[in-house]
């Protein structure tokens, strides 16, 4: 019977930790949303200053991932901005419809000085991003171990 009771202690405890790992889920795709912006807009400045591709090739042969790369694919097939992701505040919606509606407008260099100014603010939300993504997921997961533990020692 003690096996029993470990068994469904270890249970919860793993429930709990579980439930704490998919509440930080948030906050990772946030920041890898941001990290894959940044690798995008790298490579767009890259193709500015030196291959100067049009957009379309570009957009087609660009592979990033993510739901970064949803929205890329959207932009590349409608030519219509559509960014909708329960993880990004209406804000930084807006920055990133904004980001989008420049893609391909206006001529190389103000393309480049407009995502040029981009890259500094993407790296400063990029490195926010990962380091609230780690602070939150230590922070839910030990608050999903204190839960399940919690609630061992009221049914044990």
């Amino acid at each position: 019977m003690l096996w029993l009771k470990f068994l469904l202690a270890v249970c919860i405890v793993a429930f709990g930790i579980g439930m704490g790992y998919f509440a930080a889920g948030k906050f990772r795709n946030r920041a890898r949303f941001y990290s894959q912006w940044f690798e995008f807009n790298e490579r767009y400045l890259t193709e500015l200053d030196y291959a100067r591709k049009p957009l379309s090739v570009l957009l087609k042969t660009y592979r990033g991932g993510g739901d970064f790369q949803k929205i890329l694919d959207y932009f590349s097939s409608e030519r219509k901005i559509r960014v909708k992701l329960n993880y990004l505040t209406e804000e930084e919606m807006r920055e990133c419809e904004e980001y989008f509606s420049m893609l391909g407008r206006g001529d190389a260099r103000s393309q480049h000085d407009f995502f040029g100014i981009r890259r500094s603010t993407l790296v400063e939300k990029k490195g926010i991003c990962a380091k609230q993504a780690k602070e939150k997921g230590e922070l839910y997961l030990k608050l999903g171990l204190l839960a399940g533990l919690a609630f061992v020692i009221l049914i044990v």
